[in-house]
């Protein structure tokens, strides 16, 4: 038989003129030398002799990468998301039917969706990502025509561009936001004159005759302290002057405290659940399935009042009425979902359930402020 004929191999691939085959696998196509599945050849991982697409011994495909940019970034982008399967498959019980990913994940059914982990990193990247980006538009007044879209704060009261929208605002609406600037104003000129200096005991703060000091702690953390109530009256000028400082250094510690809190919330179900007969690794992947459904609860709020925004401005309208309605029903399904979860994955009664739920739900709130006090804390010093 000549090369340019098709011939078939003992697993079933074509070749014909000896080109690379698409070998089929239970999760698409693998583009794989001919000649390399012979059962001849070794894995290029860890040296077993190949018996077929992937090595039996460590798993490895017997890939080729020598391919196109596109078709090789598109590979890879599949990869981590599999967005063709695994991803589109974990979306819908994720959102829709509460602890099934957990319950099934922990039976053994694992391979149809999306990692926990994976799950967690990628639904937490894209709602910190998201809540920066509009958070950033929330320090600006945006104008449109005839009316002033205020956002939640006004960046300086001198700006040019805010002198402009006044000039070609209604008459009576300039008025009311003229008056808003003037109460600013005089807020931020009685600020300006108190006495913000820190009191240790009945004494204002001093480095060298009243500093503070904890009388268990080692030298250099009372000295750091020190160091930083010193910058504090710098820190608290160069936020004033661009708000933006703190909240950008926010947005890069909370990910962070918030994948740090995760262990800790699995011990909080591992005590709560004491003699549930599980693992605490049951409790970290339960744990990463419901704050993965949390993130994208808070995903799809914001994308909703980013549309709402951008369709009907005003917040007038029927399609904002809709919003509403969706914030409505979402508000009412976030607790719903994680008292329905914990009753699926821990399978006790409900009224052992809902008593657990509120202690837990107590718990975690009293988790959740202490680490955010604590990321506040940290944004300020890191500054």
């Amino acid at each position: 038989m000549n090369g340019n004929e098709s011939q078939t191999d003992d697993n079933g691939a074509e070749n014909e003129g000896g080109n690379t085959l698409p070998v089929p696998v239970p999760d698409g196509e693998l583009t794989i030398a001919p000649e390399r599945l012979a059962g001849s050849f070794e894995c290029l991982n860890c040296g077993t002799v190949l018996q077929g697409p992937f090595c039996h011994y460590c798993g490895q495909p017997d890939r080729n990468f020598m391919r196109f940019f596109p078709v090789l970034l598109r590979e890879l982008l599949e990869d981590f998301l599999d967005f063709d399967s695994r991803f589109m498959r974990t979306m819908k019980p994720l959102l829709f039917r509460p602890g099934k990913l957990t319950r099934d994940y922990l039976d053994g059914r694992r391979f149809r969706y999306t990692p926990p982990l994976r799950l967690y990193i990628f639904s937490s990247i894209a709602c910190f990502f998201l809540a920066a980006i509009v958070t950033s538009d929330s320090f600006e007044i945006h104008t449109d025509g005839d009316d002033v879209v205020a956002g939640l704060a006004i960046s300086g009261l001198d700006n040019p561009e805010l002198e402009q929208a006044l000039e070609r605002m209604e008459p009576d609406k300039r008025q009311k936001v003229e008056e808003a600037l003037q109460e600013v104003a005089k807020a931020e000129e009685e600020s300006g004159h108190e006495d913000h200096t820190m009191m240790i005991g009945d004494e204002p703060w001093d480095r060298e005759t009243n500093p503070v000091v904890i009388e268990w702690a080692p030298d250099w953390v009372n000295e750091w302290v020190n160091d930083e109530i010193e910058q504090s009256p710098q820190k608290g000028k160069e936020i004033e002057e661009n708000p933006d400082l703190i909240k950008d250094k926010l947005f890069d510690v909370l990910p962070a405290t918030m994948f740090i809190l995760l262990p800790i919330v699995a011990l909080l179900f591992k005590f709560w659940y004491l003699f549930a007969r599980k693992y605490y690794i049951e409790h970290l992947i339960f744990a990463l399935h419901n704050h993965s459904f949390a993130f994208v609860m808070i995903l799809l709020i914001m994308l909703l009042g980013l549309l709402g925004s951008l369709i009907e401005p005003d917040g007038e309208g029927r399609f904002t009425q809709a919003i509403t309605w969706v914030y409505t029903a979402i508000g009412i399904w976030i607790p719903l979902y994680f008292l329905v979860s914990l009753k699926r994955v821990y399978g006790q009664g409900w009224g052992m359930t809902v008593a657990k739920y509120c202690l837990i739900g107590i718990s975690y709130l009293v988790l959740l402020a202490f680490a955010t006090a604590f990321t506040a804390v940290l944004s300020f010093v890191l500054l």
